[in-house]
């Protein structure tokens, strides 16, 4: 583990969770830290390097405030190995919450590395989650309702009521677009919205006019695929209707997890 990764994740997760270098601090001492805040200040601004001891010790009590929040990063602590595998290690470890400390490419590759985790890929239709899309196109009366898992060039339907093709190019899918969304992607008529205007789906068959669809978060986080619903004509989206649809994604995220 290097003290960068240390450092970056600090100050995400106490921005996350709102907490102050203040808050830190006074955890920080009662556990037996030696450093001041305005120290603590300096080495999470990137001023001041710490020894291991000291930022262990920090590390463990921004875990502590964590524990009070929902917020779901956590500091990883030196192993004072100091080796560089032992960092990369380290960074895997921290799931999505990590992805802002790696390239475009590095995030990709611990993304495909999840969807393989979870052996869903390619697998047989199940009820445990047919009920949920079969729930999705009722609730929104839409034509078509999926769980899609997406793999680095084409679009699995784990799930599928409506006639939506399987295999689809990853490229022109909207679940596409979808996955790289930190939430919903709500299109309400796709022939007036100019990224997706031109789309071959929406051009021709299925002919998409409405599209919502939410990220689906598999092992360490990452986005391994979407819950969407389809229709062949405009809709308006509300936000109760978000709302119900991140319900029910939060649903299937359990049973990919599961």
């Amino acid at each position: 583990m290097n003290e960068q990764v240390q450092v970056k994740t600090t100050t995400l997760a106490l921005s996350e969770a709102e907490l102050s270098i203040e808050d830190l601090w006074v955890r920080y001492y009662g556990l037996g830290g030696a450093i001041s805040a305005f120290e603590v200040q300096s080495y999470l601004s990137g001023l001041l390097s710490l020894p291991p001891l000291e930022r262990n010790l920090l590390a463990d009590a921004t875990n502590e405030l964590l524990e009070l929040t929902p917020v779901q990063i956590r500091v990883p602590a030196d192993d004072e190995g100091g080796a560089d595998v032992s960092a990369e290690d380290s960074l895997r470890a921290l799931g999505a919450a990590g992805a802002f400390l790696l390239s475009v490419e590095e995030q990709e590759s611990e993304r495909l590395a999840a969807l393989d985790r979870t052996r869903l890929l390619d697998s047989i239709p199940e009820s445990r989650f047919d009920r949920y899309t079969q729930q999705a196109k009722d609730h929104f009366q839409v034509s078509s309702s999926i769980i899609a898992l997406l793999d680095d060039r084409r679009m699995f339907l784990k799930s599928v009521l409506g006639p939506i093709e399987q295999n689809l190019p990853r490229e022109i899918t909207f679940c596409h677009a979808t996955i790289r969304n930190a939430g919903p992607l709500i299109i309400t008529d796709a022939l007036a919205d100019e990224r997706f205007q031109k789309n071959p789906l929406v051009l021709g068959e299925p002919f998409i006019r409405f599209y919502a669809g939410h990220p689906l978060r598999g092992p360490r986080g990452w986005t391994v695929g979407t819950l969407c619903i389809i229709d062949q004509k405009p809709h308006d989206f509300s936000e109760k209707d978000c709302r119900f649809l991140q319900k029910l994604a939060r649903l299937v995220e359990e049973e990919i997890n599961s």
